[in-house]
C-alpha cells in the first residue's frame, strides 16, 4: 500500500458520516462515528504502523487521531497539534497552519487558536478561502463574540461555491 494511501483509508473511512439524509454537510463534532467504516480505519493504522516519514505519514497520523477517538469528546486534540506543527516544519502551508489553528484551538481554548488564525488574514493564499473566515467564525462564537462569528459566517458563506456548505454557513450566520 503507497504511502497516499494511507490517509486515503481514514478519510474514506468517514464518508458515511459526512453528509446528511439530504446531501447537507455534518460538521466532524455532529457526526455519527457508529457509521464510519472500522475495516477501513483498521487498514489504514496497520499501513500507518508500517509507514516511513514524511508529509503524507504525518496526515495520516492526523487523521489516525480522529479515527481512533470513538466519541468526539475522546480526540486527542494535544497529538493532533503536535503532528500539524510537524507538518509545518516539513511541508509548509497556509492552509496546514489554518488547519494547525483549530486543532490548537481544541487543545488549548478557542484565544490560542484565534491568535493563529489571524495571523493568517492577510495570506495572500487564503484571500477567497471560504474555511479561514468559518474558523475565525467558530472560534470568536466560542469566545461569546456571537456578532463577529455571525459576520464571518455570512463572509465564508459568500466565498464558498458549494451550495450545500453555503447553506450551513448562512444557517449559522443568522444565529
Amino acid at each position: 500500500m503507497g504511502a497516499t494511501a494511507k490517509p486515503l483509508e481514514f478519510q474514506s473511512s468517514r464518508i458515511g458520516a459526512r453528509t446528511g439524509p439530504g446531501g447537507e454537510p455534518v460538521l466532524l463534532a455532529d457526526q455519527n462515528r457508529t457509521k464510519w467504516n472500522r475495516l477501513l480505519i483498521r487498514r489504514g493504522v496497520e499501513a500507518l504502523q508500517r509507514a516511513g516519514r514524511g508529509p503524507y505519514s504525518l496526515q495520516a497520523a492526523i487523521a489516525a487521531c480522529h479515527a481512533r477517538a470513538i466519541r468526539y469528546e475522546d480526540t486527542d486534540w494535544a497529538a493532533i497539534a503536535a503532528l500539524y506543527g510537524r507538518l509545518m516544519a516539513l511541508a509548509p502551508s497556509p492552509v496546514v497552519e489554518l488547519n494547525r489553528a483549530v486543532a490548537v484551538a481544541m487543545a488549548e481554548g478557542p484565544a490560542a487558536g484565534l491568535g493563529l488564525v489571524e495571523a493568517l488574514a492577510d495570506e495572500p493564499a487564503l484571500k477567497d478561502y471560504h474555511l479561514l473566515p468559518s474558523v475565525r467564525g467558530d472560534l470568536l462564537e466560542r469566545l461569546g463574540r456571537h456578532a463577529e462569528a455571525r459576520a464571518e459566517f455570512a463572509r465564508a458563506a459568500a466565498l464558498t461555491r458549494n451550495a450545500r456548505e453555503r447553506a450551513l454557513l448562512l444557517e449559522r450566520a443568522s444565529g
